[in-house]
């Protein structure tokens, strides 16, 4: 799993990323989407791990923001962390989320708290 954290200023209408931590990715679009989408690609091609890409991006100022992707690792199903070629707790998610709706839907809003309207 790889972490790759970005530092993205707007100089003249064109946006410019620089990786954190001596990093060697940089790249610059003329959109926030575009540089996005090249940071992702060269984050996917740096990291031979594989599997779930998630991406994080926020502005610090109008004219900067920071860019995270974590790519590889884990990927979260139903609340439960999975390996992503599908594991064990994979399968057994579903399973626990119906048990726990059959549990909510057999509880009533009478059983909780009488209704006004009630006689």
């Amino acid at each position: 799993m790889g972490v790759f954290t970005f530092v993205c200023r707007q100089s003249g209408g064109e946006w410019a990323a620089t990786q954190l931590n001596g990093g060697e990715i940089k790249a610059s679009a003329d959109s926030t989407y575009e540089l996005q989408r090249k940071l992702v690609h060269a984050s996917i091609e740096s990291d031979s791990s594989g599997g779930a890409v998630q991406t994080s991006f926020s502005y610090v100022t109008p004219s900067s923001a920071v860019f995270q992707v974590i790519a590889g690792g884990g990927v979260f199903v139903g609340g439960v962390a999975a390996a992503a070629s599908g594991g064990g707790a994979a399968a057994e998610a579903p399973a626990a989320e119906e048990e726990k709706k059959e549990e909510f839907e057999e509880e009533s809003d009478d059983d909780i708290m009488p209704s006004l309207f009630d006689d």
